[in-house]
């Protein structure tokens, strides 16, 4: 397998136009770096060889550009911040040299294949391209996390390794890019793998085959391509590159992808054989690291609970569940006969799935505003849109000179009546704007919606686990930490802070736009 990566532009079939100049076989560079073979050149003009440090013998990959100096001067600075993120979903940066007549990074050398070159063979199935884009949103999270962004996410910078590592490589950041941009090339690394397509026009340029797209030029989602792409992950593609939609942080995309990575392990292949995140080709490389969804069916009739924009839009309670929280209506596939929705075990070596939470339909009758004093209870109206399933609509309060309702009550809150006590694994709820501080409590009673009774709830309310958002840096908050011997019927989404969200002597102010909640029923 040839090591790709700086120069993933560049197929096996690209000429290899030497330039004048350039190093040869053999050649050591900087006194360490021995180069063995050229690999390609890339879009860029620039050479990918295949290398040796003889220091510590072991292989290594340089990027060579003519000349070095100023015209190097953007490969040389994405270098060395690169080499400052330490992640095993990132190829390591080694070393960054200008010579002024050449300048070259050295870098770790990844044996296996480009993504792009892997979808040569045909698209991905739904598992090996969740865990390629969970790795991704992975590596992202952590370049995000220094206050850098990659700038460079297409299949050709997307490296997955004949042991089954998925790693992102090249990092090229200018002044256009944003984490924006990072966040929409995942979605474009989805539509890739799904389809063998790259969609030009959301994510950039690129020598790959353009996205389907109508007679408008607008682009067909992954289930219009091909078949078999399941609903949540084709709704989760198209939100992500839908410019109208609002974009989550990387590490909220992480954490959903992640979900559905490790739901398509537990569940959906329990009695399938070995996947290879590679297939083994003639060659018989590639690692077995998951099992095949090849040698295994997917329950059909799989369907994502809700979309919200971009999660915003992100159906987000199908990502939560993912795999996992999906249940089949064909009965050979494994799925539970139809009943009244109890929940039973199966017999010990059975073969038919544990009941998985669904999302509960939650009706406007169902949620209130909680407004403790000294509140005016003015402004609930509109409560109904946070379960209307349309992440761009919802209800606000009013606007407050200060973060903290201007210091005149603790919070504001929806209360959600669940109908019966219930059995519940998460709630996800969607803001309008990142920056708020919110907790989710529960109780046992709804004593009234009162200003006296909303007292009540907040001063008696428990919080559920420990999670509290302070200042929380995306608009997605997902609560887990349900007790699982414990039913609820009572929960409080309860918002202490609000980010400033406008200008003028009120900035204060937050949409709550959908509460989502899962469970057993």
């Amino acid at each position: 397998m040839t090591q790709v990566g700086e120069g993933q532009e560049a197929s096996e079939s690209t000429p290899q136009v030497m330039t004048f100049g350039a190093p040869s076989v053999g050649e050591i560079l900087a006194e360490r770096y021995e180069l063995a073979e050229h690999i390609n050149d890339d879009s860029a003009g620039r050479q990918v060889w295949r290398g040796v440090d003889v220091i510590l013998r072991r292989p290594v990959a340089v990027v060579l550009r003519y000349p070095g100096g100023d015209s190097a001067a953007e490969m040389l600075q994405a270098a060395v911040a690169a080499s400052r993120v330490i992640h095993p979903s990132l190829v390591g940066v080694y070393d960054a040299i200008d010579e002024s007549d050449r300048a070259y990074v050295v870098r770790e050398w990844v044996d296996g294949e480009a993504l792009r070159d892997v979808a040569a063979d045909g698209p991905l199935d739904a598992a090996r391209t969740t865990t390629v884009a969970h790795a991704i949103a992975d590596a992202v999270t952590a370049i995000h996390a220094t206050g850098m962004v990659h700038g460079n996410i297409h299949p050709g910078s997307v490296l997955i390794g004949d042991d089954g590592r998925v790693v992102l490589a090249d990092a090229r950041a200018d002044s256009a890019d944003t984490p924006e941009t990072d966040i929409r090339a995942i979605g474009g690394i989805l539509y890739f793998a799904l389809t063998g397509h790259w969609p030009h026009d959301e994510v950039g340029t690129s020598n790959l085959p353009d996205a389907v797209r109508d007679g408008s030029g607008a682009i067909a989602a992954p289930r219009q391509a091909r078949a078999g792409v399941p609903a949540y992950l084709d709704d989760l593609t198209m939100d992500l590159l839908d410019k109208r939609l609002a974009l989550p942080a990387a590490d909220v995309l992480a954490a959903e992808l992640g979900r559905l990575d490790t739901a398509a392990d537990d569940s959906y292949y329990e009695d399938a054989g070995p996947l290879r995140l590679l297939g083994s080709g003639s060659s018989g490389q590639g690692a077995a690291v998951e099992r095949s969804a090849s040698e295994t069916t997917r329950p059909a009739g799989r369907k994502i609970a809700a979309g919200v924009a971009g999660l915003l839009a992100i159906a987000v309670v199908g990502l939560l569940f993912g795999i996992n929280a999906l249940s089949g209506d064909d009965p050979g596939a494994g799925a539970a006969p139809a009943g009244n929705g109890t929940s039973v075990s199966p017999a010990p070596g059975s073969n038919v799935p544990v009941a998985k939470p669904q999302p509960f339909p939650l009706t406007a009758d169902q949620v209130r505003i909680v407004d403790p004093p000294t509140g005016n209870r003015q402004g609930l109206e509109g409560v109904d849109k946070v379960v209307d399933g349309d992440d761009n609509t919802g209800w606000e309060p009013f606007s407050y000179k200060s973060a903290d309702f201007g210091n005149l009550k603790p919070g504001m809150g929806v209360l959600v009546n669940l109908g019966q006590p219930r059995a519940v694994s998460s709630v996800t709820v969607t803001l309008s704007h990142p920056g708020a501080s919110a907790e989710l409590r529960s109780g046992d009673s709804d004593p009234g919606a009162t200003s006296a009774g909303d007292d009540a709830i907040v001063r008696t309310y428990q919080r559920v686990g420990e999670e509290q958002f302070e200042k929380h840096d995306g608009t997605k908050m997902v609560f887990n930490g349900f007790d699982p011997d414990r039913k609820y019927q009572y929960l409080l989404f309860f918002i202490t802070e609000m980010p400033a969200t406008q200008d003028g002597q009120y900035p204060y102010k937050v949409g709550v736009q959908e509460i989502a909640v899962a469970g057993l029923s």
